[in-house]
Protein backbone atom coordinates (compact mmCIF):
# COMPACT_ATOMS: atom_id res chain seq x y z
CA UNK A 1 0.00 0.00 0.00
CA UNK A 2 2.77 2.41 0.93
CA UNK A 3 4.52 1.81 -2.38
CA UNK A 4 1.44 2.91 -4.30
CA UNK A 5 1.22 6.07 -2.21
CA UNK A 6 4.89 6.83 -2.87
CA UNK A 7 4.26 6.47 -6.61
CA UNK A 8 1.23 8.76 -6.39
CA UNK A 9 3.20 11.35 -4.40
CA UNK A 10 6.02 11.25 -6.93
CA UNK A 11 3.60 11.68 -9.80
CA UNK A 12 1.90 14.64 -8.15
CA UNK A 13 5.24 16.28 -7.44
CA UNK A 14 6.35 15.69 -11.03
CA UNK A 15 3.21 17.39 -12.32
CA UNK A 16 3.81 20.22 -9.85
CA UNK A 17 7.31 20.64 -11.26
CA UNK A 18 5.93 20.69 -14.81
CA UNK A 19 3.30 23.26 -13.79
CA UNK A 20 6.00 25.39 -12.21
CA UNK A 21 7.99 25.19 -15.43
CA UNK A 22 4.96 26.32 -17.40
CA UNK A 23 5.09 29.70 -15.64
CA UNK A 24 8.26 30.44 -17.59
CA UNK A 25 6.78 29.46 -20.95
CA UNK A 26 5.15 32.40 -22.63
CA UNK A 27 1.93 32.42 -24.57
CA UNK A 28 3.62 30.54 -27.41
CA UNK A 29 1.66 27.31 -26.98
CA UNK A 30 -1.83 27.55 -28.51
CA UNK A 31 -4.58 26.16 -26.33
CA UNK A 32 -2.67 26.45 -23.06
CA UNK A 33 -3.52 28.99 -20.39
CA UNK A 34 -1.01 31.80 -20.63
CA UNK A 35 -1.69 33.17 -17.20
CA UNK A 36 1.36 32.51 -15.04
CA UNK A 37 -0.51 32.85 -11.77
CA UNK A 38 -2.82 29.98 -12.79
CA UNK A 39 0.18 27.72 -13.31
CA UNK A 40 1.73 28.84 -10.01
CA UNK A 41 -1.51 28.10 -8.15
CA UNK A 42 -1.77 24.71 -9.81
CA UNK A 43 1.84 23.94 -8.91
CA UNK A 44 1.23 24.98 -5.32
CA UNK A 45 -1.83 22.75 -4.91
CA UNK A 46 -0.12 19.81 -6.61
CA UNK A 47 2.92 20.24 -4.36
CA UNK A 48 0.78 20.35 -1.24
CA UNK A 49 -1.18 17.29 -2.36
CA UNK A 50 2.04 15.43 -3.14
CA UNK A 51 3.49 16.25 0.27
CA UNK A 52 0.33 15.14 2.07
CA UNK A 53 0.25 11.87 0.13
CA UNK A 54 3.96 11.35 0.90
CA UNK A 55 3.23 11.88 4.60
CA UNK A 56 0.46 9.27 4.42
CA UNK A 57 2.87 6.90 2.67
CA UNK A 58 5.49 7.30 5.38
CA UNK A 59 2.92 6.79 8.12
CA UNK A 60 1.50 3.72 6.37
CA UNK A 61 4.95 2.21 5.98
CA UNK A 62 5.72 2.84 9.64
CA UNK A 63 2.47 1.24 10.84
CA UNK A 64 3.01 -1.75 8.54
CA UNK A 65 6.48 -2.20 10.01
CA UNK A 66 5.09 -2.02 13.56
CA UNK A 67 2.49 -4.65 12.69
CA UNK A 68 5.13 -6.94 11.19
CA UNK A 69 7.41 -6.60 14.22
CA UNK A 70 4.57 -7.17 16.69
CA UNK A 71 3.55 -10.30 14.81
CA UNK A 72 7.14 -11.52 14.80
CA UNK A 73 7.42 -10.92 18.57
CA UNK A 74 4.21 -12.87 19.18
CA UNK A 75 5.54 -15.71 17.06
CA UNK A 76 8.89 -15.73 18.90
CA UNK A 77 7.12 -15.64 22.27
CA UNK A 78 4.99 -18.61 21.23
CA UNK A 79 8.11 -20.56 20.27
CA UNK A 80 9.86 -19.78 23.58
CA UNK A 81 6.87 -20.65 25.74
CA UNK A 82 7.53 -23.93 27.57
CA UNK A 83 4.97 -26.60 26.86
CA UNK A 84 3.88 -28.80 29.74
Amino acid sequence: MARNLYILAGTLLLFALISCGMTFVGNTQPGLPGNGSLWKTTALFLTLAGLVVALFAVMTAMFEQVDRRAEERRYQARLRKPRH
